[in-house]
């Protein structure tokens, strides 16, 4: 088995190669390079350094992710044949290099050895020309990757590899959905060489420049005024809040007295869903993180786990839970998914698990958990297999409750009525509708129409103590009328 080394050849001028990059260049056997169309390759022929390159792949694929492919997998291929070669991209191979994400990949599955030198990218030109700090939020992409920014770009944007005007338009298209269309960019081209030309023009006109190639780029600037956060400073804003200098009532918080107010706060959002309000939903989602992240600001103050180790956690189950995304499991359709998750949740709890019904929390609304016992039990077999027995069974359990209420024993009346409540929730389960929800629209529903009934009264100066049930229900029965017309 032999290994790949894999270093970079700067940005454009042979100057900007570093001396340990150079040396190896000139002993390795063999050299490929990503392409030869790089302004060091003259120097090289120069100095005597053979090489062959990947250049031909390209006219042979289709998409630049075959070509990538296509390249990792040929230098993986060559060491496990036993070469010990050295594989050589533009820049550094670090920054904005596809392949050699894919190698490392590769490599790791296979085990084969990988070094990586450090090199210099065009960035650091880029700084310099540009006079930009990086620090200040810096996003760089490929420009076959343009179409997967984020909604709302919080930094300003570098997109390497324009390559032709065709890419170019098509970079143009897709930045204009962010963008207005004469926003002013700046198109760089042969960085650090003697025919470098740094141009500034309106976004429109990007795809009209003449000579695009491989050593073109795009610089965008951040839309002034657009301020984000990352959910680093909320954390250190809960660190403040909690330390001696901070505020008294976080301070004297624990996990069991802000347990009502995460239950609140799951509330709220499930309000704000229901009334489909998106910025109400958007600040009781933030007020829920809140409650996440004081939590685990508390965890971490008695070392027990940090709000990192919080994200580490749930990345690395959703990574894992989804082989079909992140791995190279193939499922046929959503109910395959749920019985991979299943399964994959049995590994990992194992004997933690020993009971079916074991992972529901006790402390969950009471319709809810019945819900996912009844979830639970099913999984195993324990379930009609059509609707017509449930029906049935709540007929059964209405009887029993009414049989119960003329005994007039009370511990009997409540189980009773527990077992009607048990029985509809299993309704619910097999018309696909979760009986929280429902039991929530329906008080939501209730608040409405009462709130219509108080109105009335107001508005008619009339007195609560001085109207009878049929008066009453007649107004309701106005609110149900109004309701279903929108008022």
């Amino acid at each position: 088995m032999g290994k790949i080394t894999i270093v970079g050849l700067g940005p454009g001028a042979f100057g900007l190669i570093t001396v340990e990059t150079l040396e190896l260049l000139q002993s390795a056997k063999p050299l490929i390079l990503r392409t030869a169309k790089h302004p060091t390759v003259p120097e090289m022929v120069e100095r005597g350094i053979t090489f062959t390159s990947y250049d031909h792949i390209y006219e042979e694929k289709e998409s630049f992710e075959e070509v990538y492919n296509a390249i990792a997998n040929d230098c993986l291929d060559q060491a496990i044949l036993g070469e010990n070669l050295v594989y050589a991209v533009p820049g550094s191979p670090l920054v904005a290099e596809r392949t050699v994400i894919l190698i490392r990949q590769l490599a790791m599955e296979r085990g084969i050895a990988l070094t990586i030198l450090p090199g210099m990218s065009f960035l650091e030109v880029l700084y310099t020309r540009l006079a930009i700090d990086p620090i200040e939020g810096l996003t760089v992409l490929d420009a076959a990757d343009v179409t997967s920014l984020p909604p709302e770009l919080a930094t300003a944007l570098v997109v390497t590899q324009l390559y032709n005007p065709h890419i170019a338009s098509e970079v143009k298209l897709a930045l204009m959905e962010y963008y207005p269309d004469d926003y002013e960019v700046v198109v760089v081209q042969n960085l650090g060489l003697p025919e470098e030309k740094i141009r500034k023009m309106p976004l429109f006109e990007l795809d009209r420049i003449p000579a695009i190639d491989h050593l073109t780029s795009l610089y965008v600037p951040g839309k002034p005024g657009v301020e984000r956060f990352t959910l680093d400073p909320i954390v250190d804003i809960m660190a403040t809040l909690r330390s001696k200098r901070g505020c008294v009532w976080d301070i004297e918080q624990s996990h069991t007295s802000l347990r009502r107010y995460l239950v609140e706060e799951v509330y709220e959002v499930l309000e704000a869903i229901d009334l489909a309000q998106g910025d109400k939903l958007c600040e009781e989602l933030g007020d829920l993180l809140l409650q996440i992240v004081f939590h685990a600001r508390i965890a971490e103050e008695s070392k027990v786990f940090t709000m990192q180790q919080v994200v580490d956690v749930i990345t690395s189950k959703m990574v894992r839970r989804h082989p079909h995304v992140f791995g190279d499991i193939s499922v046929r359709d959503a109910g395959e998914v749920v019985l991979n998750w299943d399964a994959i949740k049995q590994q990992e709890y194992g004997s933690e698990r020993p009971s079916v019904l074991d992972g529901i929390p006790k402390g969950l609304p009471s319709l809810m958990r019945a819900y996912k016992l009844q979830g639970k039990a099913a999984k195993v077999g324990f379930d009609w297999e059509t609707i017509q027995p449930v029906w049935d069974n709540i007929q059964a359990e209405l009887t029993e409750l009414k049989s119960a209420c003329a005994q007039g024993e009370i511990s009997d009346i409540e189980g009773e009525l527990g077992d009607v409540l048990f029985s509809v929730v299993n309704l619910a389960r097999f018309l696909k509708i979760d009986a929280e929800v429902a039991l929530n629209v329906t008080n939501n529903k209730f608040i409405r129409r009462f709130s219509y009934i108080e109105q009335v009264v107001k508005d008619n100066d009339l007195k609560w103590e001085k109207l009878g049930l049929s008066e009453l229900d007649m107004m309701w029965k106005q609110a149900k009328k109004q309701e279903k017309i929108g008022f």
